[in-house]
C-alpha cells in the first residue's frame, strides 16, 4: 500500500458503517475501501442479512442505492475477499489484492504479518490484531491526494476510530 493508506479502528459495526459511507460520500467507492475482520465478527454481524439478502436478490441493489449498512454487507459479500485459513480473518478490498499478491507465505505470520506486509509498522499491527480478535472491524482507505488524507484522518477520528494512521 503507498503511504496515502489511511487505517482506523471500529469497535462496532454500526460504527466502521458510518465511516465507509461517510467515505464513500467524499467520492471513494466501496472498491476504494479495505475492511479486515475476524471470521467470528463476519460470521455473527453479516451472516443473517447476507442470507436474507441473497434469498430475494435485494443485496447488491440495496448497496447500490448507496443504504447506509448496506455497503459494508456489499463489501463483505462481493468484494475482493480472502478468507485467511486456520488464521480465522476474513480482509476485503485493495488490501486483500495486496495481501493475495504478497502470497500464502504472508499468512505464516498470521495478522501481524498480514499488516506488517502492507507497511504498517510492528507496533500498530499488533494493537490493531488484538482489536480484530475482540470482534472489532479495521477499515482502510487510500487517500487520492496528500491534502486528503487528513481529511480522511479526521473523518474516522470524527466517527470514533480509534488509532488512526497513515502509512
Amino acid at each position: 500500500m503507498s503511504k496515502n493508506f489511511v487505517t482506523g479502528f471500529f469497535k462496532t459495526r454500526a460504527a466502521a458503517e458510518a465511516a465507509v459511507d461517510a467515505i464513500i460520500k467524499r467520492g471513494y467507492t466501496r472498491d476504494d475501501v479495505s475492511v479486515l475482520m475476524s471470521d467470528a465478527t463476519k460470521n455473527k454481524e453479516f451472516a443473517v442479512q447476507t442470507r436474507s439478502h441473497a434469498a430475494d436478490g435485494l443485496g447488491i441493489g440495496s448497496a447500490i442505492g448507496g443504504t447506509v449498512g448496506a455497503v459494508l454487507a456489499a463489501i463483505a459479500a462481493v468484494g475482493t475477499s480472502i478468507a485467511i485459513p486456520g488464521l480465522g480473518l476474513f480482509v476485503a478490498g485493495p488490501i486483500a489484492a495486496a495481501l493475495a499478491g504478497a502470497g500464502a507465505g504472508g499468512a505464516t505470520g498470521g495478522l501481524i504479518g498480514l499488516l506488517l506486509g502492507t507497511g504498517i509498522p510492528e507496533h500498530r499491527a499488533k494493537v490493531y490484531d488484538t482489536g480484530v480478535r475482540g470482534g472489532g472491524i479495521l477499515l482502510g482507505v487510500e487517500a487520492k491526494s496528500g491534502d486528503e488524507v487528513e481529511r480522511l484522518e479526521t473523518l474516522l477520528e470524527d466517527i470514533g476510530a480509534e488509532y488512526v494512521r497513515t502509512e
